[in-house]
């Protein structure tokens, strides 16, 4: 290890000579750590820098995961193959999740690491302290429970022992749950005193448990008694480091891997050797992706001889192998890797000295954990030798941390990193979101599933367009007219999914509108579903299924599933499911979806986004299940998605018709006595109304258009990758409750902004007025149209974000729902009438309940 470290000065040096800190034991140890001064740690003053753990300083990833792999090898000699086939790694948060990873690599044994991230809808299974560190609480988050519960050894791998009280913690909170009578510690470095050394037998004895330790190197520290003191005088007398020179910032691409779908980026939730045959099997093809990127983010000096793989913080395994597999892409020794980190620490640039360079930036993963919120990279920027400069870097953070703090500021880490390397390529990979635990998704109930519906017995569709995941509900009567409708939900506090609007057929004159508009807009409409159908084949590769919201989605799933077909020869499983506003989304359609495809291939689809309170009833009712909460829409005015065809807010022409555009399908609806725990949502088929069917025509009108701009929506797609305005910032429902406000409506769920969702207003409720952005022309004619057949003022107003919004009535007793989609009862803000004027300039009066 020593010649393929090459290290020629100490990196302690600095550290020994001025604060007397001094190695003892081993003479491997100046190989493997260097010392430091930490900043703001009261608990321990000095930090052993390792120099083969691809944290703090940037190494070759041989080296690294070779590290590892030695350790692992070694605990499986002292195990036997029988025990070792038993045995489960567990890795500490942050600085050894790589580390940990790479001995479970060695043992060929399933691996977890402890986490400071807490994910929505799986418990901890346990937690523990560490003592000496800067964040000290550990989370332990399997995905499977019993990955922990079996009596083989168990493994646990720090970057060193130190006093070994973190190990100790784990066993007692452990040897607590599952009790078991081996334990095996694994460090780079064993640097426990006698006493400490004497405690940990000593607990593991009265446990009844065999403890066993392997190490590179083991020694100890000699520290002065007032060592806090001289690291606080040596960090106050420290100069200030030399900002870097001003340049033009370095080229940024972004680079969409093609991550194998529900392939864990790591061990948070467990990683098995299903997972790490998966990972081989695909890391030469990412590694081409990257050096396809590099080479797309060529700078004036030409290729790149000196790259840095940064992982981040926790996310320490996935880089590492990316970058151990692009070193042997690119041949030669060009490829360091290294990670961000939580911890602060002296910089000072001297040979001598471990950290030389740093670069703080704020965190960009909205940690909860109340730890401080600045974070770290070191020996990065290559301070005053120039020969340390990274002619390119490739940051790779998961999706939870691809977030605009990420680029936004003044210290945003893309932006510093920019500043001090030739370009930077980002790789974001899928955060693992796994199944709840326990299955109990698909454990209650535990009645059969049904079957889905296909058309034409249920829907005007083609077969394989889609399948409903739906209980036909055609026979019965449901409808009623839309303001005896809703004043039952009124007065007796029912759910607007208990009944449905009376369904028509349009007349001439909107028909005619509609055909006008669909003309206009068929080609921007199929370019946002090609711009939407090559980012999810990009971003979930080609065995995604697609799952529209019925009825509004279910279109565009369609269309998306013909460009897929159009385009790529693809054939996309295509499901409809229901979510009920207040109600969550049908969990029996879950349930079928989970026992017929892997939950992380399925994608929802939508039409668009208003405000985005779909988008978060459908997050809420997916945490913890395993399915991917984002949704894809073709249009997000509202801005609260990340995957979209287009953020303008322009005219779908399904969201001028009912069923009439939507397969002659009803909305959904849950209502007890009708729908059963083990039924899906029902929905009726409006057979009768074929005659004004156009959903085909609609379908066949966009898809002639998918040749023409096939070319737009690929580049679309790059456009959307690379976008650094890509995560939602939720700003159209900032807008609602300014209008919200403005207007008097105490519930934001009566403001529908949006072109679609005024149509909806307008077709389906009791509508008070809209508000039309000035200056808006074609894309509002269905709706001045519809506003005056309905007797409702158009307002004009400037500085609308949506081109228009429709409003509730808001004191109306049968037409204001809430948001669990039950009556709004009371007055308005003061107890009286709410007045304004329309669009001729009379008042507007909404009558009281």
């Amino acid at each position: 290890m020593t010649s393929s470290i090459q290290q020629t000065t100490w990196t302690g040096r600095w550290v020994a000579e001025r604060a007397g800190v001094a190695l003892t034991g081993s003479e491997r140890l100046p190989e493997l750590v260097g010392l430091a001064l930490r900043s703001g740690n009261p608990r321990r003053a000095h930090l052993l820098v390792s120099s083969v753990l691809g944290k703090h300083v940037p190494q070759r990833p041989a080296v690294v995961h070779g590290a590892g792999l030695e350790l692992g090898r070694r605990v499986r000699e002292l195990l036997g193959d029988e025990a070792a086939g038993r045995a489960v790694v567990l890795g500490y948060a942050e600085t050894a999740t790589g580390l940990g990873h790479s001995v479970a690599d060695g043992l060929d044994a399933p691996y977890l690491h402890s986490t400071r991230r807490a994910v929505p809808g799986i418990p901890p299974l346990g937690g523990f302290e560490e003592e000496h560190s800067h964040a000290t609480g550990h989370l332990l988050l399997p995905a499977d429970p019993e990955l922990l519960a079996g009596g083989g050894p168990l493994v646990l791998v720090d970057d060193e022992l130190s006093t070994g009280r973190t190990v100790l913690n784990t066993i007692r909170e452990l040897h607590g749950r599952h009790p078991r009578d081996h334990y095996v510690l694994v460090a780079l470095v064993d640097l426990r005193p006698a006493e400490d050394r004497r405690r940990l037998a000593a607990a593991a004895a009265e446990l009844g448990a065999r403890l066993d330790v392997v190490a590179t190197a083991s020694g100890g520290v000699d520290l002065p008694e007032d060592i806090v003191a001289r690291a606080e005088r040596l960090i106050a007398a420290a100069p200030p480091a030399a900002p870097p020179p001003a340049v033009d910032p370095a080229p940024l691409v972004r680079v969409e891997l093609d991550w194998p779908a529900g392939l864990p980026d790591g061990g948070r939730h467990g990683f098995t050797a299903r997972d790490r045959e998966r990972l081989d099997a695909v890391l030469p093809s990412l590694a081409e992706q990257l050096a396809t990127a590099l080479d797309g983010a060529q700078a004036p000096s030409g290729a790149a001889e000196r790259v840095l793989v940064l992982g981040f913080e926790e996310l320490m395994y996935a880089p590492l192998r990316l970058a151990e597999a692009l070193a042997q892409r690119l041949g030669g020794d060009r490829v360091r890797y290294s990670t961000t980190t939580r911890s602060p620490v002296l910089a000072v640039d001297d040979p001598g000295y471990a950290i030389r360079t740093r670069l703080a930036f704020p965190a960009h993963d909205d940690p909860q954990d109340g730890a401080p919120r600045e974070r770290y990279v070191y020996n990065v920027a290559p301070g005053a030798d120039g020969a340390r400069r990274f002619d390119a870097v490739v940051l790779v953070v998961d999706d939870v941390a691809d977030t605009p703090a990420l680029y936004r500021g003044e210290y945003a880490l893309l932006r510093q990193l920019r500043q001090v390397t030739g370009r930077v390529v980002l790789a974001v990979l899928p955060s693992h979101r796994p199944a709840a635990p326990s299955g109990a998704l698909l454990s209650s109930p535990s009645g059969p599933l049904p079957s889905p519906l296909y058309g034409p017995a249920f829907s005007s569709y083609r077969p394989e367009d889609v399948a409903w995941l739906l209980k036909d509900l055609s026979g019965v009567r449901l409808e009623a007219p839309t303001e005896e409708r809703e004043e039952a939900v009124q007065n007796g506090g029912a759910h607007y999914a208990e009944s449905l609007p009376v369904e028509y057929r349009p007349s001439p004159e909107y028909q005619e509108l509609f055909h006008r508009a669909l003309r206009g807009s068929a080609g921007r409409i199929a370019l946002a579903v090609g711009t939407v159908a090559e980012t999810l084949l990009r971003e979930r590769g080609p065995g995604l299924v697609l799952a529209s919201l019925a009825r509004a989605g279910t279109p565009v799933g369609i269309l998306v599933r013909r460009w897929l077909a159009f385009a790529h020869g693809l054939d996309v499983p295509h499901y409809a499911v229901s979510i009920v506003r207040g109600r969550g989304i049908d969990r029996v359609a879950l349930r079928y979806l989970a026992a017929h495809h892997r939950a992380a291939d399925v994608v929802f689809v939508d039409g668009w986004t208003g405000k985005g309170a779909i988008t978060r009833e459908l997050a809420d009712a997916l945490a913890g299940t395993g399915f991917d909460p984002d949704l894809a829409v073709l249009a997000d005015p509202g801005r609260c998605v990340r995957t979209h065809g287009t953020r303008d807010d322009f005219l779908i022409p399904s969201a001028c018709l009912n069923s009439t555009v939507s397969g002659l399908v009803s909305r959904t609806v849950l209502r007890a006595g009708l729908i059963g725990p083990d039924d899906f949502h029902g929905a009726k088929h409006y057979a009768e109304l074929a005659g004004g069917d156009v959903s085909e025509a609609f379908l066949s009108t966009v898809a002639a258009c998918f040749g023409d701009v096939r070319a737009a929506a690929v580049e679309g797609a790059e456009r959307l990758a690379s976008d650094p305005d890509r995560a939602p910032d939720w700003a159209g429902w900032a807008a609602v409750e300014r209008i919200s406000a403005e207007y008097g409506i105490d519930d934001v769920n009566l403001v529908k902004p949006g072109v679609g969702e005024t149509t909806r207003v307008l077709l389906r409720r009791v509508p008070w007025r809209v508000l039309a952005r000035r200056g808006t022309g074609a894309d509002l004619d269905h709706v001045r149209l519809l506003a005056a057949q309905r007797g409702v003022p158009v307002e004009e107003v400037d500085g609308l974000p949506y081109s228009c919004v429709g409003l509730v009535h808001p004191r109306y007793s049968r037409g204001a729902t809430g948001a669990g989609g039950l009556a709004v009862r009371g007055t308005g803000a003061g107890g009286s009438a709410v007045r304004g004027t329309g669009a001729g300039g009379s008042a507007v009066r909404g009558r009281e309940s």
